[in-house]
């Protein structure tokens, strides 16, 4: 068991900053006031409140501060998106698009809506992830209300052509929503330019806290509250405010906004040298997702002949944190429905793993990995019977 412990599951979760940190501090003991209230001491909170949704909103060029709405998370902001947004449009049609390879937050709460008298259609991907466009705009219908695109997928790292859906549906006037948890304060995102009516974020993705996050809502847009019983968030979202949680995720932002391209720059290129190691020293490999257009920190992988789980528990004897998807599915035996999508085999899809990387990983971290990486293949493979016939069968036909 190795003391050291290096952690490439930042797509699961991310360590906060210790900046982010030291910002949440005063609003725990000193300036605790309710932000709602009417007194001088609580002037500070909700100025801490304003201050930081202008922080978020100048970081997707929004119109006004006013189009960012503070929720518990991204799941939390998925669902008050699509439900929302389903029940507010529901004289004008009830047909839903999305993709075969979002995130449970969203597929979960299109099925519910399935079950409550809506249509969903649910768009194919390639083999790397990405979308047609064309077929997204065949899908829409006369009754199509909305369609709910991922930015960048979870698992694979994919990146969305989003501009163009966004072209796509304003052209058609039908509602755009992103979840862009896994993007948000790693890749630029513009909602004038992209035309996106809805965005869902979430702090814990990029070194803030758990258990904050935020909506974009354009201007304009009439979709129903989520929490009734306050007049919190223009009465949208009842609630008190979760003061020191908006304050780290606004320095999150902050901080995320200031080093983004040094850090996808630094970030793309350990995830290349990750990648290009795994390719060449370890045979029967498979990359997933898109070579070009991905996440700068995402790399997802499968080997054949192993079982994922195998792999995570070994990886985890060496103190390296890894996962073979998405953090929400840990617990699920199913392979992921994110490789399947992109038409991998089971056999296949069981083989995965997922490495996400931080600005603080090293090259020699990749090292470390991949040479306990190569050691933990080549013993799984040695104790499978498939692998032993693959192997025999192939040196028979050579």
């Amino acid at each position: 068991m190795s003391d050291e412990m290096i952690y490439l599951d930042n797509a699961a979760t991310t360590a906060m900053k210790p900046e982010v940190f030291e910002a949440m501090k005063p609003y725990f003991m000193e300036n605790y006031g309710n932000p709602s209230s009417v007194y001088r001491f609580a002037g500070t909170a909700k100025k801490a409140v304003e201050d930081a949704r202008e922080e978020i909103a100048k970081a997707l060029n929004a119109k006004s501060s006013g189009e960012i709405y503070f929720t518990g998370g991204g799941s939390e902001a998925d669902n008050w998106a699509i439900k929302a947004a389903a029940e507010s449009c529901r004289d004008k049609g009830r047909h839903i698009i999305t993709t075969k390879i979002e995130h449970h937050a969203v597929l979960h709460t299109t099925e519910w809506l399935e079950r409550n008298g809506y249509e969903v259609t649910y768009l194919n991907v390639d083999e790397d992830g990405l979308i047609s466009l064309e077929e997204l705009e065949q899908a829409i219908r006369p009754d199509t209300i909305l369609m709910s695109i991922m930015f960048a997928n979870n698992e694979i790292g994919t990146i969305e052509p989003i501009k163009e859906i966004g072209e796509i549906a304003r052209r058609h006037g039908v509602l755009f929503h992103t979840d862009a948890v896994q993007a948000f304060g790693h890749v630029p995102i513009d909602v004038q330019e992209m035309n996106i009516d809805m965005l869902s974020a979430s702090a814990h993705k990029l070194h803030g806290p758990k258990g904050i996050g935020f909506l974009y809502l354009r201007n304009g847009i009439k979709i129903g509250a989520l929490l009734h019983g306050g007049g919190q968030e223009r009465s949208r979202r009842a609630g008190t405010h979760n003061v020191p949680g908006i304050v780290g995720i606004a320095e999150a932002t902050r901080l995320a906004m200031a080093n983004m391209a040094a850090n996808a720059k630094r970030e793309t290129e350990i995830r290349d040298y990750l990648i290009s190691r795994i390719e060449n020293e370890i045979p029967y490999v498979r990359v997933n997702g898109h070579r070009e257009k991905r996440l700068p920190n995402n790399v997802n992988v499968c080997f054949r002949f192993i079982e994922g789980e195998s792999l995570l528990i070994l990886l985890d004897q060496q103190g390296i944190c890894a996962s073979s998807g998405s953090a929400c599915t840990s617990g699920s035996l199913d392979p992921s429905h994110v490789l399947l999508a992109i038409g991998l085999i089971h056999e296949i899809a069981h083989g995965s793993l997922r490495l996400t990387l931080s600005e603080e990983t090293t090259k020699e971290d990749i090292d470390y990995v991949v040479d306990n990486l190569k050691t933990i293949v080549e013993k799984l493979r040695s104790m499978s019977p498939l692998y032993d016939d693959f192997v025999k069968k192939e040196s028979e036909g050579k």
